[in-house]
């Protein structure tokens, strides 16, 4: 029975996807089945490998509220750092590893990952990349396309406080999340076309369909989509977070997003729809510079630095906030903000230590643990807020630490 669009509970799902790090050479390990079958034992489907054997994916459970999703995701990392630690390996969250290659690392045998590296060839075997997907519920799927529409807007806010992945392959590339111009080159990516309804929308995957170019929606792989088998809306512009308290202020803010624009739209006030192209130019804006850089104001024409923006968007949903329970969480925005995001403080590491790449994975290590229940090893515990991150101009740099 469908559910009307009044009675929507806002549901949250986060899943994260984890490096799995051998802590002698800090390289990417292929070393998934072991831990994923220990795993599977433990946690059921909340672990699933991904197509590289070094990857991992969390996911939470239907969670109510975002103090559950807390719950969840901090007893997830922790597993998952328990089951590594036990192999005598670590767990790791950044967008990119640093300097890992990607044509070392080992497919998944599964006949899934088989088939897209069969179509997509290289694309595909180079795609080690590491993400965050928020699904919110939202049980009307018409609503659901409409809230969709009016939510692109806000991605590249969303995009530039996750930016987590500024080195490739031994290098400093200048942008802040190089992950996402990895990912740009599978088709399907991207910041999605407006669609009048929800009519249109299906009449769109079934055209792919019917054509060939997919077998089924899950290889729509936008920035945001109306998930094909559950009702949600589900994000996936953002890099993994470092941190747990990071991963859940993202994941509070797309919830009051999604809630303040269905109250928009129950209350027949709808939110300006901008053009794709406009919001593909702020997306690259954020995946470039970050929260350092600025954004385009599109009703003012003007560019406008990222803090001021964010600062609006967390005006515009203020009046949600506290209805959904997640004041505490929203305001970590602000630290963020303070502190630098992932690519600000993987930067201030690398230079600060003698652009020193393993030093640089030994953070990113750290970083993973804080507020966990469990350290590995050689991991000691920290409570502290992240540093500052300075401004440090960006360079491009060979990996010292491996050899072509």
């Amino acid at each position: 029975m469908q559910q009307s669009d009044n009675q929507e509970t806002y549901t949250l799902g986060i899943e994260e996807e984890f490096m799995i790090i051998e802590p002698e050479t800090r390289e990417l390990q292929s070393h998934i089945q072991a831990i994923f079958e220990e795993g599977k034992l433990l946690l059921k489907e909340n672990f699933k490998p991904e197509m590289h054997a070094s990857v991992i994916e969390t996911g939470t459970n239907i969670c109510k509220n975002i103090q559950e999703a807390r719950r969840e995701v901090t007893n997830l990392r922790t597993s998952l750092a328990m089951l590594a630690d036990q192999h005598g390996l670590r767990i790791a969250a950044a967008g990119t590893h640093p300097f890992s290659h990607w044509r070392d690392q080992r497919i998944t045998d599964h006949p899934r990952y088989a088939e897209i590296v069969k179509e997509m060839q290289e694309t595909a075997r180079a795609n080690l990349i590491f993400g965050m997907h928020v699904h919110v519920g939202i049980a009307n799927r018409e609503i659901g396309i409409h809230i969709m529409n009016a939510a692109r807007y806000f991605l590249p806010h969303i995009f530039a406080l996750s930016t987590n992945s500024p080195f490739w392959l031994g290098r400093d590339t200048g942008f802040k999340s190089y992950r996402v111009k990895v990912f740009d080159k599978f088709p399907r990516t991207g910041i999605p076309d407006f669609f009048m309804s929800l009519a249109e929308y299906d009449n769109y995957i079934n055209l792919l369909i019917k054509t060939n170019c997919i077998d089924n929606a899950k290889k729509i792989w936008w920035d945001i989509r109306a998930h094909p088998f559950f009702n949600t809306l589900e994000f996936r512009i953002c890099d993994v977070q470092l941190r747990v308290d990071e991963t859940i202020a993202l994941a509070a803010l797309i919830q009051a997003v999604v809630v303040k624009l269905h109250k928009l739209i129950q209350q027949n006030l709808g939110f300006r729809i901008y053009d794709r192209a406009l919001m593909m130019e702020n997306k690259w804006r954020a995946s470039r510079y970050g929260i350092s850089g600025k954004l385009i104001d599109f009703g003012k024409q003007t560019e406008v630095p990222f803090t001021e923006l964010a600062k609006e968007l967390l005006e515009f949903i203020d009046d949600v906030v506290d209805e959904l329970g997640s004041r505490e969480e929203i305001n970590y925005i602000f630290q963020m903000m303070e502190h630098g995001t992932g690519a600000d403080r993987q930067i201030k590491t690398f230079y600060e230590n003698g652009e020193d790449y393993k030093k640089l994975v030994d953070y990113i290590i750290d970083e993973t643990h804080v507020g966990l229940d469990y350290k590995p090893t050689n991991v000691k515990p920290n409570t502290k807020p992240p540093a500052k991150a300075s401004k440090i101009k960006s360079k491009t740099k060979t990996n010292k630490n491996t050899t072509k």
